[in-house]
């Protein structure tokens, strides 16, 4: 019998759209991909920058991680106003496209470095531990350290590569499991560092005042010699420069705010606190350390793989040190192969926003047909890694000397774009900066035209001191920017300017279940159709606890087509699936992101919006049906409709409730099908009525209330089948007229159920 019933029912041609990566993960997972970035400088940072201005660097790098934390409260402000709050489109929005390009421009320069120096401090340690080793056990043997970091970088380059074609739960998963091995290193180091402390004594590293700094060419750049060198104000611009190899992926963390799950703002907020505290301890320690512990003379030896030498000084047997030594160079060959996936997850973002904006083809955000990734933006980026790897020949310090450019001019200019922000656009932010001073209706945010301020004099100290860095820097921007202004120019004249289009994986399943679209059964099924009238999706995203139920929303495209000789109809994606189903899912996905909750997607065709939206819910098993309310049509007129079309459903039927949702968060619900009606108060008391009245006789004390419903049913379809039934329908016609009295009871049975 079932399946009979099964052979009988009709195929539903259904197309499903999934967006890239429309997935959500933890803030434990964010912070992880982020610090694979900021906790991984605690590898190399120490080393070159007591390398270029002394042994005063300790200070240095605390000052920049504490530094980082307003920088990062920048970026939250930023995420609290758009959920893809990056350096872009923040730019983008207070001032124009041309210094957005540029800045990206600049920023996928401190992508491709972060990635490469990365990946080549890891192939350092690798090599330096690999001869130490060999010369412990009696066969020395010299590696070409440079030759094997670039063949080593290239190798986790690779890697990486692919776990990002395959996507960004992949990826984060790989950046959490790193980054609890790499914890426990920490704890290991910190408590075993001090413990060596209280043996040999505690000596600070000396004031960072210009009398203690080298303030040669090699730091001061195009400044030696000049009057400006002589100024302290200046010196110590110029140690918090060569410092900023510490504070990098603020951008990351912006990119991979959209996929932060529900609550977005108050994850993101522990996700920063994490990732501060981590890198504060890490990355200031291991440099106070190195200085407290390794003897001056024997320092400069390490400042390529200073952890790795740091653990060699600590007190206790050798050979347990040396066993240390492995584990901290297996966990940093982790933590800095991690720093090439947060590199390209974030250059990815940041290009996908360009993508989306126009400025590049659309050609390179089709995603890829198993994965869904961008595939063609991440091939760009890790050639990019690759090609700068194999120029720089494996040579770490020089790969640092570049490093500071882009992420300065990024951080600068991202912070002058949320200060602009503030005047142009008062409202519409969870979250600000503190420091604000009020006078009256103006805010004046002061804190916020501090780190300003701040980070363009350090962007500009580095401009005039880092002069590889300047160089490559402006070059890189500069190529980047003229073939984003061009590709934009191109891409509008071919196809037209569409802003912020996501782009959608678009196949056709002709056997849909909740199975097949990988949703549970019971799931809600919400129907749209308005790209700016989604609020009742974001209510029904607030409301619900994804992780118990599936949310599916689909679309109905009206479609009339003839049918062929062999009875089916035949559907082309590219019919279903065009510019407007595109820009409908594309705000779907917004609502998505902003409320940090998933949700699955789908187009149906059919000739009645009705009949498909019922239809596709009985094949999904969902339990709940959410619409808006329609502009052409009264919410019974809507109820009624889609109880019709539940009447024409094959066999067997699903139990629904049809929910009706407006902007003013009113809302009206329809059990579809056979169910226990909502009787008004009247009709109750007119029941329980004839029920006394009955019963007074003791014949009849066994009698219950619904056998006088049923009585009274019974009567009525019989008298509709005689003459009476016209003055039947007239008594009902004159009680349809008592609509206000009806409409106050319902109201009523309405905010019972939302209590």
């Amino acid at each position: 019998m079932g399946i009979a019933q099964a052979a009988r029912r009709p195929v539903v041609p259904v197309f499903v759209a999934t967006t890239v990566m429309l997935s959500f993960i933890s803030f434990w997972r964010a912070a992880a991909i982020v610090l694979s970035d900021l906790a991984s400088s605690a590898y190399y940072v120490g080393g070159d920058t007591e390398n270029v201005i002394g042994k005063s660097a300790p200070w240095f790098v605390l000052a920049i991680m504490l530094f980082s934390y307003a920088v990062r409260a920048v970026y939250i402000e930023s995420s609290s106003m758009f959920v893809r709050g990056g350096v872009y489109r923040v730019v983008k929005e207070a001032m124009g496209g041309t210094l957005a390009k540029l800045s990206v421009s600049a920023l996928l320069f401190d992508y491709v470095l972060t990635g490469s120096i990365s990946a080549v401090s890891a192939g350092q340690y690798m090599a330096g531990f690999t001869e130490e080793l060999s010369v412990r056990f009696g066969h020395p043997w010299h590696i070409p350290v440079n030759l094997f970091a670039a063949v080593f970088a290239i190798i986790v380059t690779v890697y990486f590569w692919w776990k990002n074609i395959q996507g960004i739960h992949e990826s984060s998963e790989k950046a959490l499991w790193i980054m609890r091995i790499t914890t426990v290193m920490v704890v290991i180091l910190i408590v075993w560092c001090l413990f060596t402390l209280t043996r040999t004594g505690v000596h600070w590293p000396p004031a960072p005042v210009p009398a203690n700094m080298t303030l040669d060419h090699n730091a001061m750049g195009w400044l030696y010699g000049t009057w400006f060198s002589r100024l302290t104000f200046v010196a110590v611009l110029v140690g918090l420069g060569h410092s900023l190899l510490a504070m990098s992926g603020e951008e990351s963390l912006a990119q991979v705010n959209r996929e932060i799950e529900s609550p977005k703002l108050r994850n993101l907020e522990k996700a920063g606190f994490v990732i501060f505290l981590y890198s504060l301890l890490f990355t200031s320690l291991v440099s106070f350390f190195a200085y407290m512990i390794i003897p001056d003379a024997d320092r400069p030896n390490y400042f390529a793989n200073l952890i790795s030498g740091l653990t060699m000084y600590l007190a206790g047997p050798y050979n347990l040190r040396l066993v240390f030594q492995a584990f901290v160079v297996l966990v940093g060959v982790l933590i800095l192969s991690g720093a090439v996936n947060t590199a390209i997850v974030g250059a990815n973002g940041v290009l996908n926003r360009v993508s989306e904006d126009g400025v590049m083809p659309p050609w390179f955000q089709k995603p890829h047909k198993r994965y869904g990734t961008t595939f063609r933006l991440i091939n760009l980026i890790v050639g990019l890694q690759v090609v700068t790897i194999v120029i720089s020949g494996g040579n770490v310090y020089l790969l640092a000397a570049l490093y500071a450019f882009g992420v300065i001019w990024s951080f600068a200019f991202k912070a002058l774009a949320v200060l602009m922000l503030r005047f142009r656009q008062t409202e519409g932010r969870e979250w600000k900066v503190p420091g604000n001073l009020h006078l009256g209706s103006v805010e004046i945010p002061w804190g916020l035209g501090l780190i300003t301020v701040f980070l363009f004099l350090l962007a500009i100290a580095n401009l005039f001191t880092k002069q590889t860095a300047t160089i490559a820097g402006i070059i890189f921007s500069a190529i980047f920017f003229t073939i984003f202004t061009a590709s934009e120019r191109i891409t509008t004249r071919k196809s037209g300017a569409r802003e912020n289009v996501e782009q959608f994986r678009v196949f056709s399943n002709p056997e849909l279940s909740s199975r097949a679209l990988e949703v549970r059964p019971g799931n809600i099924l919400v129907a749209v159709r308005d790209p700016l009238n989604l609020c009742y999706l974001r209510h029904v995203l607030v409301r619900t606890d994804t992780g118990k139920q599936d949310i599916v929303v689909m679309t109905c495209r009206l479609y009339h087509r003839e049918h062929a000789f062999s009875g089916s109809t035949s559907y082309e994606a590219k019919d279903i699936f065009d510019d407007y189903e595109q820009e409908l899912f594309t705000a779907v996905v917004g609502v998505a992101e902003r409320v940090g909750k998933p949700v699955a997607l789908l187009v149906v065709p059919g000739s009645n919006v009705f009949d498909t939206i019922l239809l596709t819910a009985q094949r999904l098993q969902s339990h709940r049906v959410v619409c808006g309310f329609s502009q052409k049509l009264t919410p019974d007129q809507q109820g009624k409709l889609t109880g019709d079309a539940w009447e024409r459903l094959p066999e067997p039927k699903p139990r629904l409730v049809l929910e009706l949702l407006g902007e003013d968060h009113s809302r009206t619900e329809y059990h579809l099908g056979p169910h226990a009606p909502r009787l008004r108060p009247d009709d109750v008391n007119l029941m329980h009525e004839l029920w006394l009245d009955i019963t007074r006789d003791p014949e009849y004390s066994g009698l219950h209330h619904y056998h006088v419903v049923s009585l009274a049913l019974n009567e009525l379809k019989q008298k509709l089948r005689t003459r009476e039934r016209e003055d039947l329908l007239q008594k009902l016609a004159e009680d349809l007229l008592r609509m206000p009295q009806v409409s106050d009871a319902a109201s009523e049975e309405k905010r019972e159920v939302e209590r």
